[in-house]
């Protein structure tokens, strides 16, 4: 051990590591306090319905995926942590139905280009004035909703999240919320 955490009788010192805990403890309630203050306006409960033309085309609606879990993931080509998670979207998008929401300003057609240049190919409702984002109160991009096959959100997250951790909540939601357990 160190000589700062270790009294002179060679034991360790009690105040030192007491210190040491309290300030791990405000700092988890300083990170609590601001993912809490991220979550205040984010939709919980029904989740609002989503139905559009994907940018390749395909009618994409959420109420059409029932009874099963869906990822319902808000992203825009500008984000660089969005980028971080492309990948893991488009893996979940492979064995999960996945809708994401583009929140950008650029055409409908500059959103397809960097989707095709990326080798994405998940269904894309283009949100260029942010009235899907703000129908689930999304705060920021990358943002993560995971609905159950009865339409409740189940899971928020908001920031980077991992695919595993996305896959994680999608299988909880149905183990946990599916239709079985009504």
């Amino acid at each position: 051990m160190s000589e700062s955490v270790v009294a002179h009788n060679g034991k360790p010192d009690k105040r030192r590591w007491r210190r040491i805990a309290i300030e791990i403890l405000v700092v988890l309630l300083i990170l609590g306090a601001v993912r809490f203050y991220q979550m205040r306006d984010v939709t919980s409960g029904p989740a609002p319905d989503l139905a559009g033309e994907s940018l390749d085309g395909r009618s994409v609606s959420l109420s059409a995926m029932a009874g099963q879990p869906v990822l319902v993931h808000f992203w825009a080509t500008w984000c660089p942590v969005c980028r971080l998670e492309e990948d893991s979207i488009h893996a979940i998008a492979e064995d999960y139905p996945v809708i994401t929401v583009s929140l950008d300003t650029a055409s409908p057609d500059e959103v397809q280009v960097y989707l095709d240049k990326q080798g994405l190919q998940f269904p894309v409702l283009h949100d260029p004035d942010g009235s899907i984002g703000s129908q689930y109160g999304v705060p920021g991009v990358p943002a993560s909703f995971v609905v159950d096959g009865a339409g409740q959100i189940r899971f928020t997250e908001v920031g980077y999240t991992t695919g595993w951790g996305l896959r994680l909540r999608l299988w909880l939601a149905g183990i946990l919320y599916g239709p079985s357990s009504s």
